[in-house]
C-alpha cells in the first residue's frame, strides 16, 4: 500500500513538473507575443524651413487598429503612442505648408525623437476640385478651373456670393448690376463672354442642388449664403459632357459647409449694418452625435438700396431699388457603418423687391429639398476597392410674382400695365458609380429631371382690366453619361467624358381672353422632342514639375427655357416676346493653355474659341419713338473667342493676384437679321481686368483690396446703345480679438464711380459708395 502511495506521489510530481513546464513555455510565448505589442511613447517636433516650431500643425498616427491623434505638449511639440512591431503611418499638416505623409514598417528601431520639416505649398498645391463630378488634384485638370475659399468669401468687401465671384476673371451676370438691386430674371451667369440675354449659361451647382430657376433659367443669388459655404469652384468652358444642359460656358459647384464629428458643436455667426440702411444676421450651427451630423443654416438681409436712374433723368415715378430676404435650410446626415451615409436637407427661401419705381417689384419663394445615399463598395470584395455609388434626388417649387408699368417720358407718371405671377415645380434624380482601377479613374451616371411652369398675367390699360393671359408647358429630361480619366506615368493626363441628353417639351399653350368682348383664344403647341450628343477629350501635359501644357476641345448645349418658349415681359420701353419654336443653341468649344507654379508664384494663360449655333438672342424686330419690340429668337450663329490670363503670387504676409480677358463676341451668320452680322453681342466687353490684393499678420489684423474695370459693351443687338468703360474699387479690413471674434469693415466703390448699368430709353447707373460695419463669432 504504501509503495502504491510513493507511485502515486511520484507520478504526480512529474506531471506538475511537466504542467509546470508547459504553463512556463505559454507563458513566455504570451510574454514574447505582448511584448512584441507594447506601445512607446514617441516624441514628433514639426519645424518650418529655418528650423523653428510650427504652431498650427496636426499629427495623426494611423494603424491597423485606426488613427489616434497625438498629444500636443507645446508649439510643434506632439507626444504619440506607438505600437511596437506594428506598422504605422505619420500625417503631419498645418495651413499653409505641403502634407507630410511617411510609413514605418521597422518600429524596432525607432528613436525616440525624430524631427519633421515643413516647406511652405505652392499656391496651388493640394488643391482637391470637384467640377469633374470626382474629386482630383487641381495641378491634374486639364480645363481652367478658379477657387475660392472660405477666407476669400470673408475678405471681400461686398456680402453676396456673386460680387465675390466677379473677382474671378471672366464671370459676369446678364448685366453689369449686382443681385441686390437687379431683378433677378437679369441675374443670368456668363463665363468668358457667352452671352445673349437673361438665361444663364452656365450651370451653378449648391450641395449638388441646380440653383438656376427651373422655369426661367436665371440665377438668384440670394439662395446661397455665404456664411454657409466652404469654397467655390468654377469650370470655365463647356461642360456637358459631364452636365448637360445650362453648362454652355461652363460650371459653378457651390460647395457647402460641411459638419465633420470632431467636435460636438460648432458655431459662426455674423450680423453687420451700412450705409442703404443695410441690414444683415446669419449663423451657422452644426453639431454631431455618435452616427448623426447635421447643420442649420439661417440668414436674413434687407437693403433701402438706392434710386437707379440718373438724377438727370429722374423724376417723381422714380424710386429705390431694394431687396430684402430670408434663408433657411437644415441638413442632417446618417452613416451606417463605415460604408452607408445618407442625408437629408430641406429649404425656405422667400424674397420682395423694388425694382425702381413705386410700381415695379417682384416676390420670389422657394420650398425645396434634397436627400442622398452613398455606399462604398470595397467591403463586397477587392475588385470594388475604392468604388462608390451614389443616389440623389431633389425637387422643390417655385411661385414669382412681379409687375410691370409704363413711365411717361418725364418719368413724373407711371402707370399699372401688367400683373404677372408665376408658378413652378421641378423634381430630378439621379445615379453615379465611380470606381478607381490601377491609373484610372471612371465613372458613370444617369439623371432625369422634370420642370413644369405656367406664366398667368392680368394685362391692364388706362386703370382696367384689359386682357387675361396665360402660357406654360412642361419639360422632361432624359441622360447618361460617362467619364475616363487615365494617368499616364507622371507626366500625361487624359480625360474622356461623354453624355447623351433628350428631352420632350410637352402640354405647351398660350391662352388670352379679352373682358371687353369676353372672347377667348387658345393656342396649342405641338409636343416637341430633341437630343443632344456632349462629347468631351482633354489632356494635360506635364513638361517639368513646374510647367504644364493642356488642350481641350468639346461641345456642349443649352435648350431653351419653359420662359423663353412661352412667357412674355417688359423691362421699361421694351417689350420681349417668347418663341414657341426656339431650338436647343449648341456650342463647339475648344482651348489650349499653359501655367507655371512654383512655391510663391502662380501663371496661367490660354486661348479660347467657342462658336454657337442657334444662339438665343432678343432681336429687335421694331422701334418706334416710345416702344422698342424685341422676340427671342434662334439667331444663327455667334462666336466667342479670347485670350485669358491670371497669376497669384504671395509675398509674406501678402498675397497679390491678377486677371485678364480679353473676349471678342460677334454675332457672325443671322439670317434674319443681316444688319446685325459682325456686331458686337450685348453685355460683352472686349476687355475686363480684376485683381486683388490680400494682408494677414497673425496678430489677427486682415486687410484686403479688389478692384475690377471693364471696356465699353452695348445694351443692344445694334450696338447703338454704349455702355462706357467703368473701374470700381473694393476695400476690406477686419481685426480678430479673444480668438473667436472679429470686427470688420467693408467699403465698396471707393472713388464712387457712377457708371451706366443700363440705357434702353433711360440711363440707369451703378450703386455709390457703401459701407458695412460687422461682427463675427467663429
Amino acid at each position: 500500500m504504501e509503495n502504491l502511495y510513493a507511485l502515486i506521489r511520484k507520478t504526480s510530481n512529474l506531471l506538475s513538473m511537466k504542467y509546470l513546464a508547459v504553463v512556463l513555455l505559454i507563458s513566455i510565448g504570451f510574454f514574447q507575443i505582448f511584448s512584441q505589442s507594447t506601445t512607446r511613447s514617441l516624441c514628433i517636433n514639426v519645424l518650418d524651413s529655418k528650423g523653428l516650431p510650427i504652431e498650427n500643425a496636426k499629427t495623426k498616427i494611423i494603424d491597423r487598429d485606426g488613427s489616434n491623434s497625438c498629444t500636443t505638449v507645446e508649439k510643434g511639440k506632439f507626444v504619440c503612442q506607438i505600437k511596437s512591431g506594428i506598422n504605422f503611418t505619420i500625417t503631419i499638416e498645418a495651413d499653409g505648408f505641403s502634407i507630410v505623409r511617411q510609413n514605418f514598417t521597422n518600429t524596432q528601431d525607432l528613436s525616440r525623437e525624430m524631427s519633421f520639416t515643413l516647406f511652405p505649398k505652392s499656391i496651388r498645391g493640394d488643391v482637391l476640385v470637384t467640377t469633374n463630378r470626382t474629386e482630383t488634384l487641381l495641378d491634374d485638370t486639364p480645363s481652367s478651373i478658379a477657387t475660392l475659399s472660405k477666407s476669400d468669401l470673408k475678405m471681400t468687401a461686398s456680402p453676396t456670393v456673386d460680387d465675390a465671384l466677379r473677382q474671378t476673371v471672366g464671370f459676369s451676370l446678364f448685366r453689369r448690376s449686382n443681385s441686390r438691386n437687379a431683378n433677378p430674371t437679369t441675374q443670368g451667369t456668363s463665363l468668358r463672354g457667352i452671352n445673349a440675354s437673361g438665361a444663364s449659361r452656365s450651370l451653378v451647382l449648391f450641395d449638388g442642388v441646380p440653383v438656376n430657376d427651373a422655369f426661367g433659367g436665371w440665377i438668384v443669388w440670394s439662395r446661397v449664403p455665404s456664411i454657409g459655404v466652404e469654397r467655390i469652384e468654377v469650370l470655365r468652358g463647356g461642360a456637358s459632357s459631364l452636365y448637360g444642359s445650362s453648362s454652355l460656358g461652363g460650371t459653378i459647384n457651390v460647395v457647402p459647409r460641411i459638419v465633420t464629428k470632431k467636435k460636438k458643436y460648432t458655431f459662426s455667426g455674423e450680423f453687420f449694418t451700412g450705409s442703404q440702411n443695410t441690414f444683415s444676421g446669419s449663423t451657422f450651427l452644426g453639431f454631431s452625435n455618435k452616427e448623426w451630423t447635421g447643420s442649420l443654416v439661417s440668414s436674413s438681409f434687407q437693403t433701402k438700396g438706392y434710386k437707379i436712374v440718373d438724377r438727370a433723368e429722374r423724376g417723381l415715378a422714380d424710386d429705390f431699388a431694394n431687396s430684402h430676404n430670408t434663408n433657411f435650410s437644415g441638413r442632417a446626415t446618417r452613416t451606417f457603418g463605415k460604408t452607408t451615409n445618407f442625408f437629408l436637407k430641406a429649404s425656405s427661401f422667400g424674397e420682395g423687391r423694388n425694382n425702381g419705381t413705386a410700381v415695379q417689384k417682384n416676390r420670389t419663394h422657394f420650398r425645396q429639398f434634397a436627400a442622398g445615399v452613398g455606399f462604398d463598395l470595397g467591403n463586397l470584395g477587392s475588385h470594388l476597392s475604392n468604388s462608390n455609388l451614389s443616389l440623389r434626388a431633389f425637387g422643390g417649387t417655385q411661385v414669382f410674382d412681379q409687375t410691370f408699368s409704363a413711365v411717361v417720358d418725364n418719368r413724373n407718371r407711371e402707370f399699372l400695365v401688367r400683373l404677372q405671377r408665376v408658378p413652378s415645380q421641378n423634381l430630378g434624380i439621379s445615379g453615379q458609380f465611380s470606381t478607381v482601377f490601377k491609373n484610372q479613374t471612371f465613372l458613370t451616371g444617369f439623371e432625369f429631371k422634370e420642370n413644369r411652369g405656367t406664366s398667368n398675367e392680368l394685362g391692364v390699360f388706362g386703370g382696367r382690366l384689359s386682357s387675361r393671359l396665360g402660357s406654360g408647358g412642361r419639360e422632361k429630361t432624359y441622360a447618361a453619361y460617362f467619364q475616363d480619366f487615365i494617368k499616364i506615368g507622371d507626366k500625361i493626363v487624359f480625360a474622356g467624358s461623354l453624355r447623351f441628353d433628350s428631352w420632350k417639351n410637352s402640354r405647351a399653350l398660350r391662352s388670352s381672353l379679352r373682358p371687353s368682348t369676353n372672347q377667348t383664344t387658345t393656342d396649342l403647341f405641338p409636343d416637341r422632342t430633341q437630343n443632344a450628343l456632349s462629347p468631351n477629350a482633354s489632356l494635360l501635359f506635364h513638361a517639368t514639375d513646374k510647367v504644364s501644357f493642356y488642350i481641350n476641345a468639346s461641345r456642349s448645349f443649352r435648350a431653351p427655357t419653359l420662359n423663353e418658349l412661352y412667357r412674355d415681359f417688359r423691362v421699361g420701353s421694351v417689350i420681349t416676346d417668347p418663341n414657341e419654336n426656339l431650338v436647343a443653341e449648341k456650342a463647339n468649344n475648344f482651348e489650349t493653355g499653359a501655367d507655371y507654379s512654383s512655391q510663391n508664384f502662380y501663371m496661367r494663360g490660354n486661348f479660347y474659341w467657342t462658336r454657337i449655333s442657334n444662339a438665343v438672342a432678343n432681336v429687335t424686330v421694331n422701334a418706334t419713338p416710345t416702344l422698342i419690340f424685341r422676340q427671342r429668337q434662334n439667331a444663327g450663329e455667334t462666336r466667342v473667342r479670347g485670350i485669358e490670363i491670371e497669376t497669384e503670387t504671395r509675398y509674406r504676409d501678402f498675397s497679390f493676384s491678377f486677371g485678364y480677358l480679353f473676349g471678342d463676341a460677334e454675332f457672325t451668320n443671322i439670317p434674319s437679321n443681316r444688319a446685325i452680322e459682325g456686331l458686337r453681342i450685348p453685355q460683352v466687353p472686349l476687355h475686363q481686368f480684376t485683381f486683388q490684393t490680400r494682408y494677414a499678420n497673425e496678430n489677427g489684423w486682415s486687410f484686403s483690396f479688389q478692384g475690377r474695370a471693364a471696356s465699353e459693351q452695348f445694351d443692344n443687338d445694334l450696338n447703338t446703345l454704349r455702355l462706357e468703360p467703368y473701374f470700381q474699387l473694393d476695400s476690406f479690413a477686419a481685426k480678430r480679438f479673444k480668438e473667436n471674434w472679429q470686427v470688420f469693415i467693408g467699403i465698396e466703390n471707393l472713388f464712387n464711380s457712377r457708371y451706366t448699368i443700363g440705357n434702353n430709353r433711360v440711363r440707369t447707373i451703378s450703386s455709390p459708395t457703401s459701407v458695412r460695419l460687422g461682427l463675427r463669432w467663429n
